[in-house]
């Protein structure tokens, strides 16, 4: 990881952070950490029933007023979507357009990512079962696939947990 990231400057100026990556890098201690010593609310979006409209559920998120703080949002469906069911409920247009409501509200895309063994203990310490390596490894790629086209359209921070210390947020 980058140790030389201050966390706690970057919480400072931006009001929407949004945290992305595999289970199993760091994103829910990350967010309590930074929540907790910033005010953010922290939205953590679990797996959002097919039939709901994921755009518009995350424009009125980003509506809302105060500083927020994603733990998973609209880019893990980018990435999960595809690799589970074959394709996204979420349009790339779509992608874009809510990439600049982040933008829009002073917010951060932090990519955090870490080796895929690293990932797969991790996840089999915490939940006594993980994907099997071919898979955690699919999902990494995948998460450089999408920010590295983000990356193309607004500031993305890369965070790599494989030493399993995330920098201090204070």
């Amino acid at each position: 990881m980058a140790g030389d990231v201050n966390l706690d400057a970057m919480a400072t100026v931006h009001d929407t952070l949004v945290l992305e990556g595999p289970d199993g890098v760091g994103k829910s201690t990350l967010a309590e950490r930074l929540s907790a010593q910033h005010g953010f609310q922290v939205i953590h979006s679990p797996r959002t029933p097919d039939h709901l409209d994921l755009a518009t559920r995350y424009r009125g998120i980003l509506d809302r007023a105060g500083r927020i703080l994603f733990d998973r949002c609209f880019v893990s469906e980018l990435v999960y979507g595809p690799l589970h069911r074959g394709r996204s409920r979420i349009t790339w247009s779509d992608a874009l357009d809510l990439a600049e409501r982040v933008i829009d509200r002073a917010g951060l895309f932090v990519h955090l990512t870490a080796a895929p063994p690293v990932i797969r203990r991790r996840l089999l310490d915490r939940d006594g079962e993980a994907a099997g390596l071919e898979e955690v490894t699919a999902l990494v790629t995948a998460y450089q696939r999408v920010f590295s086209t983000l990356a193309d359209y607004t500031k993305v921070l890369t965070l790599d947990t494989t030493a399993g210390e995330l920098p201090s947020a204070g």
